[in-house]
């Protein structure tokens, strides 16, 4: 396993199966189960106080389950995770959602069954499962991890400039701040649904010093020079996850039906300047592969085996860490005094 398969672990929060269950139809009192166990047009409804629960799993690779590293419930640890198919819901108000559904194996026997819906699904509401495509889910949970800014965001070129991030172009070279100016491999551009845990994060105008506000996708991560340890991590750098710092105020989500998004690549994984503020592009990694064009890796080395680590990953603070309801203010004034 490479080096950067070994880092490449995602925690999501998903129902159990118990969560959400048949209230009609042939599958009728049976819990949400895998792609080959649906049946179109049943009836599910999430359970009344139905929580989500923490998922978290390894990406140890193409081709191959991941592999769940939580000790704690849900999901046993080492055993293997399928992501299993993506379902299409569509509420009794007319309204359409879309989930992916895992499912947790042991010894080539189905343990668990997981949901994660990708916008909000309410309790008691009647939703019809009007579709079931096992060969769109890879696809989507790519899209789904690839950090991506808005429309409209300015960032800065080598020249120093402000250029909108939808007028840039393949070839382009973005002010870096480890490597200098470095040019834009390939440009990502996409309309997605977001909402729920997974609606754009918005950091207002000042917040982290930037000059207008920031919306990015909420795992989108930013990079924080201290000049006080505000923290008390024992180190200067921060390299955060955006939905860790979200407070209410000043940096919150923003409920959206639609976004358009932005993926900026480069031949490394490379901290540039988005509104000001420092933040990540887009990082190759096995899970992020997936929503590359089949050309781009003939033409691109990580296209192919994934980018390597660099120090600002050694930088990464935890949510643990990070959960302190001024955090977002301790790093502004840490990184101004």
């Amino acid at each position: 396993m490479s080096s950067i398969e070994q880092q490449a672990v995602q925690a999501h929060l998903v129902f159990r199966s118990s969560d959400f269950t048949a209230v009609a139809g042939v599958a009728r009192g049976e819990e949400i189960g895998v792609s080959d166990d649906l049946v179109l047009d049943d009836v599910y409804q999430l359970a009344s106080g139905a929580q989500r629960v923490l998922l978290t799993f390894r990406l140890v690779g193409d081709n191959r389950p991941y592999q769940i590293v939580d000790d704690n419930k849900p999901g046993g640890r080492g055993r293997d995770l399928f992501l299993d198919t993506c379902i299409n819901l569509m509420g009794n108000d007319g309204s359409t959602h879309e989930a992916l559904i895992f499912a947790e194996v042991e010894l080539g026997v189905l343990v668990d069954t997981y949901l994660l819906p990708l916008d909000t699904l309410r309790e008691e509401i009647d939703y019809r499962l009007v579709g079931n495509d096992p060969k769109a889910a890879p696809a989507l949970f790519s899209r789904m991890a690839c950090v991506a800014f808005s429309r409209g965001t300015q960032i800065t070129p080598s020249t120093g400039e402000q250029r909108r991030i939808e007028d840039l172009r393949i070839g382009d070279r973005v002010l870096t701040r480890d490597d200098g100016g470095q040019p834009v491999r390939w440009i990502g551009q996409s309309t997605i649904r977001a909402a729920g845990t997974e609606a754009p994060v918005v950091i207002t105008k000042g917040t982290l010093h930037n000059a207008e506000d920031l919306v990015v996708s909420p795992d989108h991560r930013v990079f924080v020079y201290q000049r006080q340890d505000a923290l008390g991590l024992g180190r200067s750098e921060v390299f955060v996850k955006v939905r860790h710092l979200i407070n209410g105020d000043t940096i919150y989500q923003r409920e959206s039906c639609f976004m358009e998004y932005f993926q900026l690549l480069f031949d490394e994984h490379q901290i540039i300047y988005a509104e000001g503020i420092a933040a990540e592009s887009l990082m190759i990694d096995p899970r992020t592969k997936g929503v590359l064009p089949d050309s781009l890796g003939a033409t691109i080395a990580p296209a192919r085996h994934g980018h390597r680590l660099r120090a600002h990953h050694d930088f990464e603070v935890t949510e643990d860490l990070a959960r302190n309801p001024d955090a977002a203010g301790l790093l502004r004034r840490a990184s101004s005094s």
